[in-house]
């Protein structure tokens, strides 16, 4: 894909009605307003990777789906569209959407929790942009888990039928951030000396934008169950 500076409507495939919708966000402050307002996508029915084009339908998005479809706002307003993967161990990775103001980054991300969302263009680099999720980058046994951060992605290089105008989901632009150069963040003895979270960050990590679908809640309560049963089988055991 040549890498123009505008991304006009032609070149990404999209109606004229789903291309205004990228047209009135020219601004950061825009772009994740409305990332925010997308209803989180629990993947009910399997794991999805939407295009811009299915999240404009749909109105849903999870992180790398609300990352690509702000990536293609800015793109419309002659920014690149880049994407930043952060790696975590024992818990999901998260993808954000990258921008620069005045030689700073910043980030328009999609979650549903409170922690992991939008960070200001006050970074000087991205070592610094990725090490502000650290302390919040936890799992549910509540330990911190973000280890890596990748390059920045140019989607440019991917043409926009897979990733814009697709109607597939976008895996390629998944399977490309998973194989491209990641820098440790932590490692080694420095990672002996995190602690987990406390009780009260526990329960400030319990809130969520949106409310988890009843038939995912009814399947945690069940794994719950399975593992607390487990967990006294082996008990059993050692005695």
């Amino acid at each position: 894909m040549p890498r123009t500076r505008f991304a006009r409507r032609e070149d990404l495939g999209l109606s004229p009605a789903e291309f205004e919708v990228l047209r009135r966000l020219d601004s950061p402050r825009k772009i994740q307003a409305f990332v925010y307002g997308l209803k989180q996508n629990f993947e009910v029915g399997g794991e999805t990777c939407l295009t811009v084009r299915e999240v404009l339908r749909t109105r849903r998005a999870h992180c790398i789906e609300g990352a690509m479809l702000a990536a293609c706002a800015f793109w419309v307003h002659g920014e690149p569209p880049l994407l930043l993967d952060m790696r975590a161990v024992h818990d999901f990775d998260h993808v954000i959407a990258l921008y620069r103001r005045h030689g700073l980054w910043g980030a328009i991300s999609k979650t549903n929790g409170i922690f992991l969302r939008s960070r200001d263009p006050v970074y000087r680099d991205l070592r610094e942009l990725a090490m502000s999720y650290f302390h919040e980058y936890t799992n549910r046994r509540n330990d911190k888990t973000l280890r890596e951060y990748s390059v920045p992605y140019d989607l440019r290089r991917v043409e926009p039928r897979v990733w814009v105008s697709g109607e597939r989901g976008a895996w390629q632009v998944a399977a490309t951030l998973d194989d491209i150069r990641h820098f440790r963040l932590v490692a080694g003895r420095h990672l002996r000396l995190v602690l987990g979270r406390d009780p009260f960050e526990r329960r400030a990590g319990a809130l969520s934008q949106y409310r988890t679908p009843r038939v995912l809640a009814e399947k945690e309560k069940l794994l719950k169950a399975k593992r607390a049963l487990a967990a006294r089988k082996r008990r059993k055991t050692r005695r």
